[in-house]
């Protein structure tokens, strides 16, 4: 399975958003697209006579577009000092997350929200504004770049996402994505977050079966999720395996 989620995911992913390139050169895969975009190096293939000029040939690249990047280090990437690399190249980490598979016709697809919580699908800039609010909320962090890349995705290539926000009354209270990988067996859940007030009432869970229902609708085999300390369990009790960890580099210009 870790196999195939590097050969599908990361060695040939197809670009995947509005006005995104993947791209191959000097031993790296790279997804690039605008300032608002997820922008970062997937893939690797070195070693240790040449991950230094890789790295530093990836700097240059993004640099020079003023583009912030990730470096996503596997922890089976080579080579196994890599981390230490890109430390010495001026990268920061961000917490460690785990690489999490299953089978989609292997998950529970049963879970309904708590009482008094509807799922509303995500399809225009209001929803967008609403998905937004929550993340800052259950983050703490700011979610203006996150708004933009969303509502691009929504409104250009509506077909490589699928949206959702939790309502309680006509408060959002969670929000969750399913991006689709054109050409592979996997789909991934992304931004899966509550607001702390509503945190342990089985709406993470709600939000894990609605979009694995719309994977099967799909035909998507595998669903893919990097996951926290905090989904980790949850993930685990519905059926995920660790593949293994996964932690973002990230160089800003």
């Amino acid at each position: 399975m870790l196999a195939a989620y590097d050969r599908q995911i990361r060695q040939n992913l197809d670009p995947d958003g509005p006005g995104v390139v993947v791209e191959r050169a000097d031993g790296v895969v790279r997804r690039v697209g605008g300032a608002h975009d997820w922008n970062g190096v997937l893939w690797s293939d070195l070693d240790e006579s040449t991950a230094d000029a890789a790295i530093a040939a990836q700097v240059r690249h993004f640099t020079s577009r003023g583009l912030e990047f990730e470096w996503k280090a596997y922890s089976h990437d080579l080579p196994a000092d890599l981390p230490e690399r890109l430390l010495a190249a001026g990268f920061t980490p961000e917490d460690p997350e785990t690489l999490m598979v299953a089978a989609v016709d292997e998950l529970p697809l049963d879970a309904d929200p708590p009482e008094g919580v509807r799922l509303v699908p995500v399809t225009d800039a209001a929803g967008v504004r609403l998905m937004v609010d929550v993340h800052e909320q259950a983050f703490g962090t700011d979610g203006t770049a996150l708004g933009k890349q969303l509502l691009d995705q929504i409104t250009t290539a509506p077909d490589t996402i699928a949206a959702v926000v939790a309502l309680a009354g006509d408060v959002p209270v969670s929000s969750a994505r399913l991006e689709f990988c054109p050409g592979t067996d996997f789909a991934g859940l992304w931004g899966g977050g509550t607001v702390t007030e509503w945190r342990g009432r089985g709406i993470y869970r709600a939000l894990i079966a609605h979009r694995a229902r719309i994977a099967a609708d799909h035909g998507v085999r595998h669903l893919q999720v990097d996951a926290s300390s905090q989904s980790r369990p949850i993930l685990r009790r519905l059926g995920f395996a660790e593949l293994g960890t996964t932690t973002p580099y990230v160089h800003k210009p």
